[in-house]
């Protein structure tokens, strides 16, 4: 089980990597999806974390966390409605 916990480094990268690459869009609901994959990862950085006893960065990703919610709640609205 341990094994298999130090490879979900890998998923979380590469979900990361690809929540920037939606982030990046000019198309509303590709930012949206982009946030809600960084949302992903950032549960998947705080198991493997928590596992590794890596706690900055579990607190890192609990920031990050938050600020991927405003992101989404924000890329939700309607142009116009964004506060």
């Amino acid at each position: 089980m341990e094994s298999l916990i130090d490879l979900l480094q890998w998923p979380a990268m590469l979900v990361t990597l690809i929540a920037a690459w939606l982030v990046g869009s000019r198309h509303r609901v590709r930012r949206c999806a982009g946030f809600l994959c960084f949302i992903l990862s950032n549960v998947l950085w705080v198991i493997w974390g928590w596992h590794s006893q890596a706690w900055a960065l579990i607190v890192l990703q609990l920031g990050l966390f938050a600020m991927n919610l405003r992101g989404t709640r924000k890329n939700a609205a309607p142009p116009g409605n964004a506060r």
